[in-house]
């Protein structure tokens, strides 16, 4: 049986720059298993990119944890999505998601929580990070994945006052991480369904 590449589609917003490296990230690990990556940059939604989400397998979200939740801008993009939602339009593709915040815990669990709620609403299937917790126990490092000990996506710190070149080589590779899970994931879901249809 053929199969044919799955297509993940990066849904994300970035305030300075900070988000869009653990976007390129997430989008660096997807193109790595061989998976098509479509960037959709949710703060100005057109025709195109609206068609875009909905042609994909599976979409990842991100956005920068400001004051303890997803950007505005964020926000404003997934209360936009409310007619997909009536029609259950991403129902069973594949789910997760991303973040930073300047400090390193920064209730950044709360955006990851909010972005598996929205694809929860919308009958998506969420991935989690998959990965125990790095830097947790003496002979661990800063330079473990998953160094800050999430699990519901992949979460990332860099001091405020710096731009978007400090983000962690550890939380750059973690996110690359969250992109090759979501695409070996959803090609299995993808053959299982072909697999399915085909009795």
């Amino acid at each position: 049986m053929e199969h044919t590449p799955p297509v993940i589609a990066i849904a994300y917003h970035s305030g300075r720059g900070h988000t869009e490296v653990l976007a390129q990230s997430v989008r660096a690990g997807a193109e790595g298993t061989g998976a098509e990556v479509t960037m959709v940059t949710v703060d100005a939604m057109d025709d195109a990119k609206w068609e875009a989400l909905d042609a994909a397998d599976a979409i990842v979200f991100g956005a920068p944890t400001y004051m303890g939740s997803a950007s505005g801008r964020f926000h404003a993009f997934a209360e936009s999505t409310n007619k997909r939602w009536a029609r259950q339009a991403w129902q069973d593709k594949l789910g997760s998601g991303f973040t930073i915040g300047a400090c390193k815990a920064g209730d950044k669990d709360s955006t990851l929580g909010y972005f598996a709620t929205l694809g929860a609403q919308h009958g998506m299937i969420w991935v989690s990070l998959g990965l125990l917790p790095g830097w947790h126990l003496s002979h661990e490092s800063e330079h473990d994945l998953n160094r800050l000990g999430y699990f519901n996506g992949a979460a990332a710190t860099a001091p405020g006052d710096l731009p978007a070149d400090a983000v962690h080589k550890a939380d750059i590779a973690t996110a690359e991480h969250l992109g090759e899970r979501v695409a070996r994931l959803t090609a299995v879901h993808l053959a299982g369904r072909a697999a399915l249809a085909v009795r």
